[in-house]
């Protein structure tokens, strides 16, 4: 009898410490994309295409990165095809999934003038200007494609001022949070060179039920021909996305930190790259043979657009040096990282990239496709470093390169196997 009460009172011990682990793994974030119009609903025609297809695009490939990049995220859609969905319905998707975050993406348009360019990103609220009130009574107006909208929407119309006026007061208290990623996308639009028009507030039905933080992002004028062009492309899609992709990872690196759910070696919120090239996207890993085949290839171009001998062809003829030196690190395994047989007595010179207080998998996430990283240990902390030399112009080199991925990367110098000052 002892001995059965000594294994049951073990067993009860057993899942006290195990249960709130297994909660924790079990509690996802959700965020709900919201591709704009759909189905008998075209939104916004342009000359080759309509805005349904390019907000279902973007909102896919947006989703497609989240799943892909955050094992802890929920992605619902609020449409995945061609279909018509109403506008409270939006809203009730997300509320019924108890979302953290939705994200709603439309394209925009003005009747005027096909001059208009770049991006805005909207907060619940009372239109301050009549450019932002058009934008919402056109966003709106697909209610009037939905049976018994009057009674629905109580007696709102989507063509008159008046019917704005109750945005005035409704200010939930998601708004900061709300400004906040709205902030966050149009920093990301603009580091993606793309025209900034702000952050916004207009009074969109599809925001104004949601009890959750949520943003409306019009990812530029399909009445603008060349915009136009760009959002109907592979590349142009894929651009849009990975900056909202890069702004939802920030606000939800943000939203673990107050929360004390970051692990010790998240110190920044890990983006991926949008070159600066006019229509293209990094989509390979970091690091990997790929990602560096297109940045070579990229430099390339932009050395033939440079005369040989002047500043600028010096300058990237350095960058793609660099980046070879890096290349070959990365494909020859630790001991062939040694340039030279280090001697006794020989410093060796390596760059830390990141800490953790728990040992990483060798093929972790957090080394953003870096191979061979090797570690140390230091007061129970376990460093990671990356490049192993014995001359230091090569190692300051390589760390130029890698800070590019890991932003706080410094070199760190070894002895005989030990830790030293340089």
């Amino acid at each position: 009898m002892a001995k059965s009460t000594f294994l049951y009172i073990n067993l009860v011990i057993a899942l006290f410490l195990v249960l709130p682990v297994l909660q924790a793994k079990e509690k996802t974030f959700t965020v709900v994309i919201d591709a704009g119009h759909g189905g008998k609903d075209p939104g916004a025609r342009g000359t080759v295409i309509n805005e349904k297809a390019i907000n279902l695009a973007v909102a896919l490939k947006l989703g497609s990165l989240i799943s892909e990049k955050h094992s802890d995220v929920k992605v619902i859609y609020t449409r995945k095809t061609d279909v018509f969905i109403e506008l409270d319905e939006r809203a009730n998707i997300a509320n019924r999934n108890k979302a953290d975050l939705f994200i709603s993406i439309h394209t925009n348009a003005v009747k005027r003038g096909s001059s208009v360019s770049g991006t805005e990103t909207y907060t619940l609220g009372l239109a301050r200007s009549d450019e932002n009130l058009e934008v919402a009574m056109r966003e709106n107006s697909a209610i009037l494609l939905e049976d018994n909208y009057l009674q629905k929407y109580e007696g709102f119309d989507p063509k008159s001022s008046e019917s704005y006026i109750i945005f005035e007061f409704m200010q939930n208290k998601h708004m900061e949070q709300s400004i906040s990623l709205a902030s966050e996308v149009q920093k990301c639009f603009t580091s993606a060179k793309r025209n900034n028009r702000g952050v916004r507030q207009a009074g969109f039905l599809v925001l104004r039920k949601t009890s959750m933080p949520s943003i409306l992002v019009e990812l530029g004028y399909i009445s603008n021909p060349a915009e136009e062009r760009f959002m109907k492309t592979k590349d142009g899609q894929d651009k849009l996305a990975t900056a909202i992709y890069n702004a939802f990872t920030k606000y939800k690196w943000e939203y673990d930190r107050k929360r004390g759910a970051l692990s010790g070696n998240a110190s920044v919120a890990p983006v991926l790259q949008v070159v600066d090239d006019q229509e293209s996207v990094v989509t390979a890993p970091p690091g990997s043979e790929e990602y560096i085949r297109q940045k070579n290839k990229r430099m390339m171009d932009q050395r033939l657009r440079n005369p040989p001998g002047s500043e600028e062809y010096i300058r990237q003829k350095n960058k793609a040096e660099e980046i070879k030196t890096v290349r070959q690190s990365k494909s020859a395994t630790p001991e062939a990282q040694m340039a030279t047989q280090v001697k006794k007595g020989q410093t060796v010179y390596k760059i830390q990239i990141l800490t953790s207080d728990k040992k990483l998998s060798p093929n972790s996430k957090l080394f953003k496709g870096y191979k061979n990283v090797d570690y140390f240990v230091e007061k129970g902390i376990y460093k990671y470093t990356y490049g192993e030399t014995t001359n230091f112009d090569s190692i300051r080199k390589m760390r130029r390169q890698v800070a590019k991925d890991f932003k706080d990367a410094f070199i760190v110098a070894f002895k005989d196997g030990k830790k030293v000052k340089y």
